[in-house]
C-alpha cells in the first residue's frame, strides 16, 4: 500500500555524485542538506529519504531540493539500490508484510487516547457516547425539545 515514487537516476558532475529525480517534491522551495544519519531528525520526507540512504551504508551526505535528490557516494561504494531507496519512500506495505492486529494497534495506543475514567455519563445505561463532552450533549437536548415543541 502506499505510492511508488518515479525516479529518474542521473549521474552528476563526477561518478561519485548520482542525482535522483522524483515526481513530486519533497521540500517545497527550501534546501536540505545531510552529513549524516543523526542530522536527518523528523518525519520531514528530506530527513526520511536522507535517512535511508545513509542506513544504507553507501552515502557520504544528502541533498534535497524540491523533487531532486543529490548523494555522494562513499569511498569504494556502488548505487545499486539507492534508487529502490528513494523509489519506496512513500510504500508502506510491501509483499510479505503482515498488517498488525486489532490487540497489537491497541497496546501501542497512547494513554490520552483512550477515553478519560471520569468521563461524565459515558456509561451503556444513559446511552451517551463518554468521548462526545458534556456541552455537546446538553446542546443537542435542548436543540432536540425546540424542533419538538415547534412540530406540535
Amino acid at each position: 500500500m502506499g505510492q511508488p515514487v518515479a525516479v529518474e537516476q542521473k549521474v552528476g558532475g563526477t561518478s561519485a555524485i548520482i542525482r535522483f529525480e522524483t515526481n513530486r517534491s519533497l521540500t517545497g522551495m527550501g534546501h536540505e542538506r545531510f552529513t549524516s544519519a543523526a542530522e536527518a531528525k523528523g518525519p520531514r520526507p528530506a530527513a526520511v529519504v536522507a535517512r535511508r540512504l545513509f542506513e544504507s551504508g553507501q552515502v557520504s551526505w544528502v541533498h534535497v531540493y524540491g523533487n531532486i535528490v543529490t548523494v555522494q557516494l562513499s569511498s569504494g561504494a556502488s548505487q545499486s539500490g539507492l534508487d529502490d531507496i528513494v523509489r519506496d519512500l512513500y510504500q508502506y506495505w510491501k509483499p510479505g508484510m503482515t498488517p498488525p492486529t486489532l490487540e497489537e494497534l491497541l497496546a501501542n495506543m497512547p494513554a490520552e487516547a483512550a477515553p478519560a475514567a471520569d468521563a461524565p455519563a459515558g456509561d451503556a445505561a444513559s446511552g451517551l457516547d463518554p468521548r462526545v463532552p458534556a456541552h455537546l450533549w446538553e446542546r443537542s437536548r435542548l436543540g432536540r425539545e425546540r424542533w419538538l415543541a415547534k412540530q406540535g
